[in-house]
């Protein structure tokens, strides 16, 4: 397995770049989240990567933070879902945003992305719910790190639960609550949307 790569960043055409390492130029597909953050052409990049084995190719993929690696990893364990379609979630979302998506269960956020429909966002939502408390990402990219926003959803999704709502129920409430509430007013607010239910 090719775990990281490390050389001269030779050519970049979206979602292709070629790497020269050791005098081998390596062709790797990223997403988009890590392509629009490359350096310049001519200059050192360091990968970390997953080498995919079909029958009849090698392909490789590549990531400048080791969140989206992992966010990759887990969304092709998904029955159905393959490594482009994969790519193509990690360029539509951040690591966080996909994260968020599947606290709040939220497939309207990934049936936007070409390839995704009702279906697919719906099982990919059900089985990352039980692998996101696996998936071990840095601060950035957890639900809500270092975004006041998103710290604010978590927050009040636990409070939520805390008081004995439902998932389902709390979600619901979530999703009428104002862009940005602080943890105190959104909590407030959905108090008020559940007790009307």
């Amino acid at each position: 397995m090719i775990g990281r790569i490390t050389g001269t960043l030779l050519e970049k055409n979206p979602p292709r770049i070629i790497v020269d390492a050791g005098g081998i130029g390596y062709e790797i597909d990223v997403p988009m989240s890590t392509f629009y953050n490359l350096p310049a052409s001519g200059e050192r990049v360091s990968l970390h990567t997953h080498l995919v084995v079909r029958e009849d190719a090698h392909l490789l993929f590549g990531f400048l933070s080791e969140d989206e690696r992992t966010m990759f990893r887990q969304v092709l364990k998904i029955t159905g879902i393959g490594a482009r379609t994969a790519l193509a979630i990690l360029s539509g979302l951040s690591v966080g945003e996909i994260a968020q998506a599947v606290v709040m269960q939220d497939a309207g956020r990934l049936v936007k992305i070409p390839g995704i429909g009702k279906k697919t966002a719906e099982r990919l939502l059900l089985e990352l719910k039980d692998r996101l408390p696996n998936i071990q990402l840095s601060g950035a990219a957890k639900v809500g790190a270092g975004d006041t926003a998103h710290d604010a959803t978590g927050d009040i999704l636990n409070a939520l639960l805390a008081l004995g709502y439902n998932e389902r129920e709390a979600i619901g409430a979530m999703k009428h609550l104002p862009e940005g509430a602080s943890v105190s007013d959104g909590i407030r607010q959905a108090l008020k949307l559940l007790s009307k239910a």
